[in-house]
């Protein structure tokens, strides 16, 4: 399956792809320790726990990035292979351009292969546990964020939010009330819940109270309710789609779907996942045509910027549909598959060209 050259190839291009990745995901790292450092001093939360929760990022930034650092690196690789003429050694050797495409296609399908490995087994449980632990060390107690909503304590009462909004509005608000001895005495269910100046507005209220041996029952229009539980902690613990392995996506947007609710952004997550690996492999070919098809004509250094140009025309063009797919309500499939189509094209069009 890999011969020498195809071994050489794969290794020259792996190395220069590691390069490039361990540089955008040490620069995204950073931007993303930049924020957590804001909320430093907010309850429990100090420098120690945003570092580890900025560090437990990487691993789905290593798949966001991994198509455009796949890119850098074969132009990298190929490129240095080209300067130091052993491409055209290659070549005269009867390793054709088709030979050099199948050798990236076997490396790409490995990297492809752990970054996949990586996006679906290591970064939801990581990137999870950062939130669970930024959210306790915010609200200076347990919490437990999941896409089916979030339970938090607060004295004796237990509050679970189905519906997060933006942390100061929500919706779908239960809360467990207990006396000293454990036992259930009041439940209490809002249909919206708002911030407002110190405390929280319930709307739609319906309430249970159990007393010896019955049960008391009432509706209210809106109530008060005085709770320690911070806004501001439940802006920052929203579960991202982007957290949650493949499998999960499919179980919670069948979930929605059911209960005839929108999943739109949770359906572009999912769709970008499939996508990814079709977009890394179109950005691997393209740097065979963009190397060996320019040689003469431009230096490693220019093909580099372009390849950077392209990767991250690319990046940005994929985040802005999906956006489009979220406002507009476009099938995400078809936003999320467009961009690696139009560059797959692109490439057997620059491939055919090159002899």
């Amino acid at each position: 399956m890999f011969g020498i050259l195809d071994r050489y190839i794969g290794i020259t291009i792996a190395k220069a792809t590691g390069m490039t990745l361990l540089v955008l995901v040490v620069l995204l790292l950073f931007f993303n320790l930049v924020e957590e450092l804001d909320q430093v001093n907010r309850g429990d939360y100090g420098v120690p726990d945003a570092l580890l929760v900025a560090f437990l990022t990487a691993p789905r930034y290593l798949f966001e990035v991994f198509p455009v650092s796949a890119l850098l690196g074969s132009l990298m690789g190929l490129g240095g292979l080209a300067a130091r003429s052993e491409l055209v050694a290659m070549r005269a050797a009867g390793f054709s351009v088709r030979d050099v495409a199948l050798a990236v296609l076997k490396v790409g399908l490995l990297m492809m292969l752990v970054a996949m490995l990586s996006s679906e087994l290591v970064a939801p449980p990581a990137e999870q546990y950062a939130q669970q632990r930024r959210a306790e060390k915010l609200a200076g107690q347990p919490t437990l964020a999941s896409v089916y909503g979030f339970w938090a304590r607060d004295g004796h009462a237990f509050i679970h939010i189905r519906d997060l909004g933006n942390g100061y509005r929500v919706r779908d608000v239960s809360i467990y009330e207990f006396d000293s001895a454990s036992r259930l005495r009041l439940t209490t269910h809002a249909d919206r819940v708002a911030f407002q100046d110190d405390h929280w507005m319930l709307h739609g209220v319906s309430q249970s109270e159990l007393q010896a041996g019955q049960v008391k029952a009432r509706t209210l229009a809106s109530a008060r309710w005085d709770s320690k539980l911070d806004p501001a902690v439940l802006s920052v613990v929203v579960v991202r789609p982007t957290m949650l392995p493949i499998w999960e996506l499919a179980d919670y947007i069948g979930f929605m779907h059911k209960n005839a609710q929108s999943a739109i952004e949770y359906e572009v997550a999912f769709w970008l996942k499939l996508v990814n690996p079709v977009a890394t492999l179109a950005m691997l070919f393209l740097a065979v045509p963009l190397v060996i098809g320019s040689q003469r004509s431009t230096s490693i250094g220019q093909r580099i910027f372009l390849g950077a140009v392209i990767g991250a025309a690319f990046f940005l063009l994929t985040r802005a549909l999906s956006y489009v797919a979220v406002v507009y309500g476009i099938n995400p499939a078809v936003t999320a598959f467009t961009p690696p189509m139009v560059l797959a094209t692109i490439t057997l069009l620059l491939l055919r060209r090159v002899r």
